[in-house]
């Protein structure tokens, strides 16, 4: 069962923002740590194996660039880049050296949230078959994009296995309605009512207590 919350190394050497941010992780689930320049980041990543990295790249030691270079050289850690470089040309060099996503500063941090969950989403389908995550009688294998109940496989739309995926990975925590439409539909400001259709037939098809409603929040996928 997955329920441990993803680590998350933040790189970034403004005291003040890194702070923020850390908070903000916290908030969200997440078990943040913290690195002010591009040696502390390099040494713990090696120690900590984050599940993600937010990397700036106006570090006072070296190039964030040469951070992305030599974590790709060993790893496929998701790589999202938090910039005040606003040309096209370092945007796309960020994206070449293997980069996953870039976010220019200043941001949102609904937008940061959505850019990790997608980050840790993608990283999960990467992995293949592994891992799935198992709560009561439901069982969601990422991978392979496959749900069970009770041994039997459920047939489920791409939307609807998106949205559990989206509650399945963030076990236990509740997601507010924003981060449901942001990370499924890709507009936080989206219909709300496609959430509660999908939600619905969701229901229809696991039965009672898989899905809870947080009032005035969101849902929830309980740990079982």
């Amino acid at each position: 069962m997955t329920t441990d919350p993803a680590t998350i190394l933040l790189v970034e050497d403004d005291p003040s923002l890194s702070a923020a941010l850390t908070s903000t992780l916290k908030a969200a689930g997440y078990r943040p740590v913290q690195a002010r320049s591009a040696a502390e980041g390099l040494r713990w990543f090696a120690h900590y194996a984050p599940d993600l990295v937010l990397l700036d790249l106006g570090l006072p030691d070296r190039d964030g660039l040469e951070v992305i270079a030599e974590i790709r050289a060993k790893s496929r850690t998701p790589i999202v880049v938090l910039s005040a470089r606003e040309t096209e040309a370092m945007k796309v060099q960020a994206l070449d050296l293997g980069a996953d996503d870039y976010l220019q500063k200043p941001f949102g941090l609904d937008e940061l949230l959505a850019r990790i969950r997608a980050g840790l989403r993608h990283a999960v389908q990467a992995r293949g078959s592994e891992p799935v995550v198992v709560t009561g009688p439901l069982a969601i294998d990422f991978g392979l994009r496959r749900v069970s109940l009770n041994g039997e496989e459920l047939k489920l739309s791409p939307k609807e296995f998106d949205l559990l995926s989206e509650l399945a990975l963030n076990l236990g925590r509740a997601r507010s309605h924003r981060e449901l439409l942001a990370a499924v539909w890709g507009d936080e400001r989206a219909d709300i009512q496609y959430l509660r259709v999908y939600i619905g037939q969701l229901r229809r098809k696991l039965g009672a207590g898989l899905i809870l409603s947080e009032p005035g929040v969101g849902y929830r996928m309980p740990k079982l």
